[in-house]
């Protein structure tokens, strides 16, 4: 071979592996981006720690048994009444008579929990359901040793301490393990079907673009502090009504109401901090007296940390907030109210409405509805409802029927009508984390969540924390 064609050999041979090196770094590259919403999946069997149980909500989700989870539980929790109320509902689902779970509870009690649930790790996932004044600092340590987090709402309760959760998601993905929260709301099918309806064109129109005074989406919460839970009546930690451990309303259920307004009026659709414009924020108190707060609590009287809170012999506690706020231009609101107690037969109830083009889709639980909630739709279009009736039904025959077999469409008036939903698919809010749970152990499973998940619950804690700022105003 002359100088001259082993040179243009060389040439080819260095243009070839250079056009490899640029593949192989496209192919880099694809995957970083692909692997951004992927982490570790777990081998073999998840292994619970359930820290801090002091909020009822982490032994719901013990309420059923998971096929691929554990029996054993390690329990590291602060000495004291709430972990005793954690074991004894624990206790009573291995003794209920119809599908009796099997868990088995190991328990650290001691101030030190923390420390020791992260020093000997006995489990891969973490459930926090409590105190929230330390629940952001107790999810950043956790994903930082590598363990898997389900957390309970609120993730942060302040906007001081957004910046140290947008850290735990960081260090999560650096670390290969999800970091969750428990949208139970998502699972309500009356809120599913909303969603459903909402994405089809025929029906609904498209979102309107809506004002301050009459937002194109509202959801609304009441809740109230006396209450029954798997039967019997709620004991709540006294903590639970100061606003620097359990977190204002504005902060703590609205988390589930900001939810909902992404996953509807955005589904799927990445959503980034730019996207939020605070319009306005409001807090106000519901107030207790000490015999509302006894019967609640089984406490005499308010603990040292609660006095800053009277006015006389009333605590004020701000339970109650509102945030009005723009989505990527769409106009939203999302309001809490905390009573004390229900009137009787009654309880927690959810309002809520979505305003197209077409037509408007309200979820209502009110007196009129037996204090269900029940879907109705109203025609808003001008002109004649005929046509609009008419595609109403196709698509209820067509779609949704076939997805949700029994449900049936009911005209009430003219313009309006019921979506009837048999009581099958009403579960309840206890049956709920159950299948977010489920969700959660099928993401672990796979090693991946839809890309949307991680940061539009970044947007939504940045919307709920910066709406109590605004309101703080």
């Amino acid at each position: 071979m002359n100088l001259k064609k082993y040179q243009l050999l060389l040439l080819a041979l260095l243009v070839l592996s250079s056009c490899g090196q640029e593949k192989k770094q496209v192919s880099k590259n694809s995957i970083t981006q692909k692997t951004e919403t992927m982490f570790a999946p777990i081998e073999g069997k998840v292994k619970i720690m359930n820290l801090d149980p002091g909020h009822f909500h982490a032994s719901l989700v013990q309420k059923t048994m998971y096929d691929g989870m554990d029996p054993v539980v390690h329990v590291f929790a602060p000495d004291g009444p709430e972990v005793v109320s954690y074991l004894s509902r624990i206790k009573d689902y291995n003794a209920r008579a119809e599908n009796p779970t099997s868990w088995e509870e190991k328990v650290y009690t001691g101030d030190d929990f923390l420390e020791k649930m992260l020093a000997e790790k006995p489990g891969n996932v973490m459930v926090v359901s409590g105190n929230n004044a330390k629940k952001t600092e107790h999810i950043l340590k956790s994903v930082q040793a590598g363990i898997h987090v389900l957390a309970d709402k609120p993730m942060v309760i302040t906007p001081e301490k957004f910046p140290m959760l947008e850290k735990a998601f960081e260090e999560a993905r650096e670390n290969g393990v999800l970091l969750y929260d428990i949208m139970t709301e998502r699972y309500e099918i009356n809120t599913m079907l909303q969603k459903e309806l909402s994405q089809i064109p025929e029906v609904f129109g498209k979102l309107q673009t809506g004002s301050p005074d009459k937002p194109a989406i509202t959801k609304e919460s009441v809740h109230h502090f006396s209450k029954y839970v798997s039967g019997k009546p709620l004991v709540r930690p006294p903590w639970f009504f100061d606003v620097k451990q359990q977190g204002e309303g504005i902060v703590d259920v609205t988390t589930h109401l900001v939810d909902l307004i992404q996953w509807e009026a955005f589904p799927e659709i990445v959503l980034t901090k730019e996207d939020v414009e605070i319009i306005s924020g409001k807090r106000w108190t519901t107030d207790l007296t000490p015999e509302m707060f006894k019967k609640v609590t089984e406490l005499d009287s308010y603990p040292e940390y609660l006095v800053k809170d009277t006015d006389g012999d009333l605590l004020k506690v701000y339970s109650n907030g509102e945030i009005i706020y723009k989505l990527k231009g769409i106009h939203a609101k999302a309001s809490v109210i905390w009573n004390y107690q229900a009137p009787e037969g009654t309880g927690d109830t959810h309002y809520s409405i979505m305003h197209g083009t077409k037509c408007n889709l309200e979820i209502k639980q009110g007196e009129e509805e037996g204090y269900k909630p029940l879907l109705y739709i109203e025609h808003t279009g001008s002109g004649d409802p005929v046509p609009f009736e008419s595609n109403l039904n196709k698509v209820i025959d067509q779609n949704l029927v076939v997805k949700y077999p029994g449900i049936q469409l009911k005209k009430l008036e003219e313009r309006r009508w019921l979506l009837e939903i048999p009581d099958s698919y009403k579960v309840g809010h206890e049956a709920h984390f159950g299948q977010v749970t489920e969700k959660f152990l099928e993401y672990l499973g796979s090693g991946e969540l839809p890309e949307w998940e991680i940061p539009n619950m970044i947007v939504k804690y940045y919307t709920t924390t910066e709406g109590m700022k605004k309101a703080m105003e």
